[in-house]
């Protein structure tokens, strides 16, 4: 059996000093022209703990998440590991442009916050902050997070409604930009551990043509997301 994730399995309850629980209030703002994110998952857990690791290979968890924006694996992961989490807390997709803020408590030794979502149209791509140490003096604190490929899944940029781990294609075009009958942009990843995502190709032909994707409105630039942070 897969462990969750390799990194969760090194956590340790014990701090060197104390560490007081701190109430964060915390805003996610979608910075992309077409891209959707499924429910986002965000945590807040020890500095010896993630929810993923550039470089690494993907975990089961973080797979499911990447393919199909599955959260529960994450989320059981972390808590089963002293960890805090806020799952969907937009209550389903976040659009372009939109925002969703929320609460959470990081209770004592949880002194870093990380956070993920499947961004759609993409096969493993997934908006993510690492391990960001939550700051300990009062204010509001701005991060901007990046788009990462899970290395799991081919970018085929075909929209067949998988979203099973191990099965091809992307769920869905939630925006209804997309096209049909593409014969597929690319074979598997070279780099099949997480990475930077290159973005979506996509092309202008929505009825065949090499992607389902449309060049005009599903490609982006880094950064993909902004993450405000308030530390009462």
């Amino acid at each position: 059996m897969k462990k969750p994730i390799a990194a969760l399995a090194a956590f340790t309850a014990l701090s060197t000093s104390p560490v007081m629980a701190q109430d964060l209030d915390i805003k996610v703002t979608n910075l992309t022209n077409g891209i959707y994110f499924t429910p986002l998952l965000v945590a807040a857990h020890s500095d010896s703990s993630h929810l993923f690791m550039e470089g690494s290979a993907a975990s089961a968890s973080l797979q499911a998440m990447a393919e199909g924006g599955e959260i529960s694996g994450l989320s059981t992961d972390i808590q089963a590991l002293g960890g805090s989490v806020v799952e969907n807390p937009a209550g389903g997709l976040l659009a372009p442009g939109a925002q969703t803020s929320f609460d959470l408590m990081s209770d004592a030794g949880n002194t870093r916050l990380s956070l993920g979502a499947m961004m759609l149209p993409t096969n493993d791509g997934f908006v993510g902050a690492n391990s960001i140490e939550i700051p300990s003096a009062k204010g509001t604190y701005t991060f901007y997070l990046n788009a990462y490929d899970a290395g799991t899944e081919a970018n085929d940029e075909l929209i067949t409604g998988g979203g099973d781990p191990g099965v091809a294609g992307i769920p869905a075009d939630p925006g209804g930009n997309a096209g049909t009958g593409g014969t597929g942009v690319a074979a598997a990843d070279n780099n099949t551990t997480v990475h930077i995502h290159r973005g979506n190709q996509g092309d202008s032909n929505a009825s065949g043509g090499a992607s389902d994707l449309n060049n005009t409105v599903h490609r982006w630039l880094n950064p993909v997301a902004e993450l405000v942070i308030t530390v009462n």
